[in-house]
């Protein structure tokens, strides 16, 4: 069984967004809105099905350097997780801060700060391609004889720690608490598009760090969330992929290699044709575009079938180190294909109901040849409830289909 700090913490992260939820309701204040929420969770739960291959490039080649190349061993006690979690915090500020800096990291971080909301969602809209370009910032850990352990342990507390600060509920803190540790005042300015705020605040638990290397920024104005470019798009798989693309077509127009590699580690937007990300200039998303969600029973299908998607993921995680890598490939791109359909959904595609009955057959086939995998570990009956979504789905989607068939031909 899979025992992930971030996994095991699923059920209270939930059980918080609803309190959070119902008090800004209460408060009169901005609340959830439920596309940007579905795409925050689902960045979420894309980041954790890519990490479960992708993980082995941190943790792996952590304990390959401790074991291999270590300078010293320190002993895990109390004063060593002290020291690990200082060095940690320090490692994650440089991490953060250049992948803000640099155009190809940004390319992976800037998942995180494209929502235009600020609630305790955003904290689970997370990367999936990070990971590749700055796993590296903590090897000096593994190098000066952390132990792997104890590093785990302390990068799951981060991430948690992490998740509080996403809220607007709460104002400041304590004066001492602010001088000392990062806070939601502090976290909101990193995620304001106001132009003071841009790149501020990098902290991951100390925000002494930002203080002393001068990156510190106090909110003093209502901050504007997401990215100066908004994605405008409900697809969490688009939003992982947005930003490379830019580099991409950038790249195109280069004359030379040298430039290329140079455009890579460049700071974002600053040598693009494609993207003003940083030009100064604050964009809003084009909501009239992304209008999907206005349907209320359109909304209502999505969200059955996204709770029954998380269902079948957490039972897939908990249990993924028992599953062949085939099994993980297959349930990972069912996980990813699902995702992709409900942002078209959302979004109102063209073509997204055709690309959603492809998803419940794919969903047919899991019932009847992997649901017993599902049922053989934690008996929850999730092939005959997948059975049985699958088939009135298949009826609501031709029924849907054939009115919409229907109303093109006769112009309803």
């Amino acid at each position: 069984m899979n025992l992930d700090p971030l996994i095991i913490a699923l059920p209270a992260y939930f059980l918080l967004m609803a309190m959070e939820w119902i008090l800004l309701k209460r408060r009169s204040m901005r609340s959830y809105q439920l596309s940007d929420t579905i795409t925050n969770i689902s960045c979420g739960v894309t980041s954790q099905v890519i990490g479960v291959f992708l993980k082995v490039l941190l943790v792996g080649l952590y304990a390959v350097v401790y074991e291999k190349f270590r300078l010293a061993t320190i002993p895990t006690v109390w004063w060593s997780y002290l020291l690990i979690f200082i060095g940690f915090d320090f490692c994650y500020y440089w991490m953060h801060r250049l992948s803000h800096q640099i155009n190809l990291f940004w390319a992976g971080h800037s998942v995180h700060h494209q929502s235009e909301e600020y609630n305790f969602s955003v904290a689970l809209r997370q990367s999936s391609t990070q990971i590749i370009w700055t796993f590296f910032f903590y090897l000096p850990l593994a190098l000066i004889g952390f132990d792997p352990i104890a590093f785990v342990t302390v990068a799951g507390v981060s991430l948690l720690y992490q998740f509080w600060i996403h809220t607007e509920l709460i104002n400041r803190m304590p004066k001492w608490f602010e001088f000392c540790f990062n806070c939601p005042s502090h976290h909101r300015v990193h995620h304001a598009k106001n132009a003071q705020y841009i790149d501020k605040n990098h902290a991951g638990i100390l925000i002494l760090w930002d203080r002393i290397f001068g990156t510190f920024r106090e909110e003093n104005e209502k901050p504007m969330y997401g990215t100066t470019k908004p994605l405008n798009s409900w697809n969490p798989v688009w939003a992982n992929l947005a930003n490379y693309t830019v580099i991409i077509k950038d790249m195109k127009g280069m004359k030379n290699w040298k430039q290329r590699f140079y455009l890579l580690f460049s700071k974002p937007g600053q040598l693009s044709k494609n993207d003003p990300d940083v030009s100064g200039e604050i964009g809003q998303r084009n909501t009239e575009r992304l209008d999907g969600a206005k349907h209320s029973r359109l909304t209502t299908y999505v969200v059955i079938h996204f709770i029954f998607l998380l269902l079948i993921t957490a039972v897939y995680f908990l249990n993924h180190n028992d599953l062949s890598t085939l099994v993980r490939l297959q349930f990972s791109g069912f996980i990813v294909l699902s995702v992709i359909s409900f942002g078209f959904l959302l979004e109102n595609r063209k073509g997204a109901i055709y690309l959603e009955f492809f998803r419940i057959l794919i969903l047919s086939i899991i019932s009847i040849y992997r649901g017993d995998i599902l049922n053989t570990q934690l008996e929850f009956g999730f092939s005959y409830l997948s059975t049985i979504l699958a088939v009135v789905s298949l009826i609501v989607l031709v029924v849907a289909l054939i009115v919409k068939i229907l109303s093109e031909v006769y112009e309803y």
